[in-house]
């Protein structure tokens, strides 16, 4: 097999006094990232992660690809066959997390492409290092998502917030992600950060720079697999956590590549 390892150009935040605000896209052809915080560009090794051994999973790195065939042909059309997809992605976070209920909250469509994102309103890959929750905003979605007694029993054990991301158009070689190893990652590399949207503000966590991350991606990902990542879990017995991400430009990409074109799905995931 050949190494798809390569080095490439990822963006970190900078240190500072001010917190940081991340603002939220409504998607579109002029969907763009805006934050206000400063950002340092870090050369960095992507190690290819279809050839660890044995192969990263949700416990310990903190991600894992699986392969996963799914009935849903056009993501863009999805709310006709919401239900049906949303019962295809928790039977695959359950069997892969071992939970015994989940839910999904959440679908984003992505692409670095200007006219894609024109046609379908979909939003811009996220290409500077973060993680989508803090402690706080993860057990805040929580409670604003379910019943308040049954929050108050969920909170009392153990969740978290897995993302199912997959292609919706063939392989990606464009704009791939790529994840840092939790066990690589220290607790003060994620920084608290507020994240403003159209509906409501929360929090996400922007990263730090740290030589002692190991970064990771899956080459060309197909439309048949799915790539599962943890952004919060509630244990901290010294399991996976989060995980730090970033979209990159990939160096391997061939000049005619197409654009990607992604969704990824936000599950609430329950456990005993």
């Amino acid at each position: 097999m050949t190494s798809a390892d390569v080095q490439a150009p990822i963006q970190y935040l900078r240190p500072g006094a001010d917190r940081p605000i991340y603002f939220a896209s409504q998607g579109g052809a002029d969907a763009a990232l805006r934050i206000g915080a400063h950002f340092d560009v870090a050369q960095v090794d992507i190690a290819d992660a279809r050839r660890l051994s044995p192969p990263a999973n949700l416990e310990q790195q903190g991600f894992c690809l699986v392969d996963h065939a799914t009935a849903i042909s056009d993501f863009y059309h999805l709310e006709p066959v919401r239900d049906q997809y949303e019962a295809e992605i928790i039977a695959l976070v359950l069997a892969a997390s071992g939970a015994e209920a989940a839910m999904v909250f959440d679908h984003t469509l992505r692409s670095d492409s200007r006219t894609v994102r024109g046609q379908h309103t979909s939003r811009e890959p996220a290409s500077v290092v973060h993680n989508d929750y803090t402690d706080a905003s993860a057990g805040k979605r929580l409670r604003d998502l379910l019943p308040a007694d049954e929050a108050a029993r969920r909170l009392r054990s153990r969740f978290a917030i897995i993302n199912v991301w997959r292609s919706i158009n063939g392989p990606v070689f464009n704009s791939p992600l790529a994840l840092c190893d939790f066990s690589s990652a220290d607790p003060d590399d994620f920084v608290a950060s507020e994240r403003r949207a159209q509906d409501r503000v929360g929090e996400l966590q922007l990263v730090l720079e740290n030589p002692e991350h190991r970064w990771y991606y899956f080459p060309e990902q197909q439309f048949e697999e799915a790539l599962l990542f943890k952004t919060f879990d509630s244990a901290t017995d010294g399991r996976a956590r989060r995980v730090a991400h970033t979209a990159f430009a990939n160096p391997l990409a061939p000049v005619a590549a197409p654009p990607r074109e992604s969704i990824e799905s936000r599950l609430l995931v329950f456990f005993s």
